[in-house]
């Protein structure tokens, strides 16, 4: 029988008595910035989608207006998704959790200040020059090259302080939410270093290696393992049931390190790149499934007995969800990275799908499950509305699966239509309409979820309809 850890065991206070440890040691200051400030980019920039969305349907809506046109929303919506939210919502959650699987304060939460400063700054940059067409065109590293250099400053702000904060820990023995946030600064590091400078260096093919590289690993690297930590901790914790097995989270994590960093090229499958690289690619997207199952593995037995929590508790709704989802998303990868399955797939609506279901569907619901976990606890009151909070998951989890579900079907049959010569590529758009009607509704429902959760966890935050509470599990760490 595998061993069960508990976050007691790896330097984690028990939840029944850690509510005025958390009122005397831990600040929370950086966190609560940075948390709060990603909601707020969520909501602005669910908006941004909606826009996005209904262009498909009405190419010619606000097509007047140079700063909202497709080419200029399309990369703010990007990016406000992947750094301006999801990143920016999971350094707060690490800023949160960090010092207490530690046992000690946040390293420096005035250098965490400077830091969450910092990253508003480049994300209100990133706004303004990508709606004025200042872009680098780049897949995901569209930003100009000043605001590039600024995202490094920050990473290192951040890096130094999460490092430090590990180094000075009371508790010795690491849990694995630690090594995946470790590996994260590392990884990262590397990917962005990449994708963002090195590419400027090279053209042509080497210079599409570079960037697929960094496109896939942004996925891979970055918001895989720290959504991982982030499910670690959170899945344990909010069940109140021990981790399954330390051991299989370590060959999660190694695997995954050695894994994911050659999987870029399967989106270049049947191109100009060589065919020993091709093949490379597919053979480690395949091999994927050995840290994905050995996660998902993990969690379900996690789980065991008290799957009867997914009544009542949202943050566990949204945990177990976002491993589905997670499941899902890298089997599919795998799949799609076969050269039969990609001929049809390739550079279609499945590719949307299937980046969608990574970063709203799985790691987004890891995100959401900590905001709603963490929050109430971080301002010491009950969270607003219960009831807001479960409207909020069926929306997401509605949206999400008529979007998802729809770009799969709907790009293999794109796919498919391309592969046909009697097909004309103008009917192949047309044909594609009620497809992209589906995606805009779709995208309203999780529009939806993302309002209702803005305002929940916004209204807890400043005390709306409730009393601060008192010592107690409710606001325990």
């Amino acid at each position: 029988m595998a061993e069960r850890t508990t976050l007691a065991d790896a330097g984690e206070i028990p939840v029944t008595s850690t509510a005025k440890y958390t009122e005397s040691v831990h600040e929370d200051a950086t966190a609560r910035a940075f948390i709060l400030s990603s909601i707020g980019y969520f909501f602005i920039v669910g908006i941004v989608a909606l826009l996005v969305a209904a262009k498909f349907l009405w190419p010619s809506f606000l097509g007047t207006i140079p700063m909202l046109t497709y080419g200029r929303l399309r990369p703010l919506h990007v990016n406000g998704m992947l750094f301006g939210w999801l990143l920016a919502a999971d350094m707060g959650l690490m800023y949160y959790v960090v010092p207490r699987l530690c046992g000690v304060k946040l390293w420096s939460e005035k250098f965490g200040l400077a830091t969450a400063a910092l990253w508003n700054v480049i994300i209100l940059g990133a706004v303004v020059s990508l709606l004025m067409g200042w872009n680098q065109g780049f897949e995901y590293g569209e930003l100009p090259f000043v605001l590039d250099v600024a995202v490094v400053v920050a990473w290192i702000m951040f890096g130094t302080n999460m490092f430090m904060t590990v180094a000075t820990r009371k508790y010795q023995q690491m849990y694995v939410t630690l090594w995946y946030m470790m590996g994260t600064v590392l990884w990262t590091a590397f990917v962005y270093l990449t994708g963002n400078f090195a590419a400027l260096l090279v053209t042509g093919v080497n210079q599409a290696n570079l960037n697929w590289m960094y496109v896939h690993n942004a996925v891979g690297l970055i918001f895989t393992p720290i959504g991982l930590a982030i499910a670690y901790y959170f899945i344990p914790k909010t069940a109140n049931t021990p981790l399954h097995s330390h051991k299989l989270s370590m060959v999660g994590f190694w695997s995954l390190a050695f894994v994911y960093v050659w999987t870029g090229a399967h989106h270049m499958l049947h191109g100009p790149i060589s065919q020993w690289l091709q093949t490379i690619a597919i053979v480690f997207s395949v091999m994927l499934l050995i840290p994905v199952w050995a996660a998902v593995y993990n969690f379900f037995a996690t789980m065991r007995g008290q799957w009867h929590q997914m009544r009542d508790n949202v943050p566990i709704k949204f945990l177990i969800s976002g491993v589905v989802f997670y499941l899902l998303t890298c089997f599919q990868g795998p799949m799609h990275s076969l050269r039969s399955v990609n001929a049809i797939v390739s550079k279609t609506d499945w590719i949307p799908g299937h980046a969608h279901m990574a970063v709203l569907g799985a790691f987004s619901f890891f995100a959401i499950a900590g905001c709603y976990y963490v929050v109430p606890r971080m301002f010491k009151r009950e969270l607003y509305s219960d009831a807001l909070a479960n409207w909020s998951f069926w929306l997401f989890l509605i949206g999400g699966l008529g979007f998802f579900v729809t770009l799969w079907l709907g790009g293999f049959w794109q796919g498919w239509q391309w592969n046909n010569p009697s097909i004309p590529f103008i009917d192949t758009v047309v044909n594609l309409q009620p497809v992209w009607l589906v995606r805009f509704f779709s995208g309203v429902l999780m529009f939806g979820g993302i309002a209702a959760f803005a305002y929940n966890i916004l209204a807890t935050a400043i005390g709306a309809g409730g009393e601060k509470a008192t010592d107690g599990a409710a606001v325990a760490a």
